[in-house]
């Protein structure tokens, strides 16, 4: 069966009264709905225990929008993965382009922090994707592959159930230019199928979203391609009536 996670990158957006006031919006959106697609937000780290609270004994998981890999120490301006399990956080996205782009993160630096999730029990999604230039020069499989070596490096087979990859076009980011369903697919099947074969896994047991400005118009279409399980979404999770109407699509995709 596919597998569906719509997760919300709120990036650095909303104050702890703004959050609530989405967050509550969310819950009462989905609330007496059966899902089955796994829902995510992800707000900033100031938000966590508002959000936190609010979505107690609800349908919608807590993610984090990044972590350090050491559990504690003198690393100002960072925070730990035991701080992030305190708030019952799930999920924490790693390697983000816009990690990668302003902050020099590395492949390495993001192995790493994947480890030291999966062993606090908690699940990574891991972010991947290619720049316009490099996608130009024929170099998205190059680029897709080596990230891919590096992110994993050391990882085991039984670790995927837990793992969560994002593919996410760097050039589709912010700018309201989604790729291509073809390219959607082109990357998403080859992505699974490096993995599938470098780990031994089946490709429907490895979970893939698509990150790369998913708007309610084109979540549909994006979302009713086979490999694709999800969606890693900026702009549109900030209002809340077009993260419910990409919830209800991604429903409609998987109960049809």
């Amino acid at each position: 069966m596919k597998k569906m996670i719509i997760a919300g990158n709120w990036k650095m957006n909303t104050l702890p009264n703004e959050a609530e006031n989405l967050v509550s919006n969310i819950i009462s959106g989905i609330q007496n709905k059966d899902y089955k697609s796994e829902i995510v937000v992800c707000p900033p780290f100031t938000n966590l225990q508002t959000v936190s609270t609010l979505i107690y004994n609800s349908k919608i998981k807590l993610g984090a929008q990044n972590c350090f890999y050491e559990p504690k120490g003198a690393f100002t301006g960072e925070i730990s993965i035991p701080m992030l399990k305190f708030f019952d956080v799930e999920y924490i996205i790693i390697g983000h382009s816009e990690r990668r782009t302003y902050f020099s993160e590395t492949d390495e630096l993001i192995n790493k922090k994947a480890k030291a999730i999966l062993e606090s029990g908690l699940k990574p999604i891991i972010c991947i994707g290619e720049t316009l230039q490099e996608r130009e020069q024929g170099k998205t499989f190059e680029i897709l592959f080596n990230q891919l070596d590096l992110c994993l490096k050391d990882l085991k087979d039984k670790n995927f159930s837990n793992i969560v990859i994002a593919y996410e076009p760097v050039w589709a980011i912010g700018t309201g230019i989604s790729a291509t369903t073809e390219q959607i697919e082109e990357a998403h099947n080859e992505i699974k199928h490096y993995i599938g074969k470098k780990f031994n896994l089946n490709e429907d047991d490895i979970v893939l979203q698509y990150g790369g400005s998913v708007t309610a118009d084109n979540s549909e279409e994006i979302l009713s391609i086979k490999n694709v399980n999800g969606a890693l979404i900026g702009g549109a999770s900030l209002k809340s009536e077009i993260f419910l109407k990409i919830i209800d699509i991604a429903e409609n995709i998987l109960q049809s």
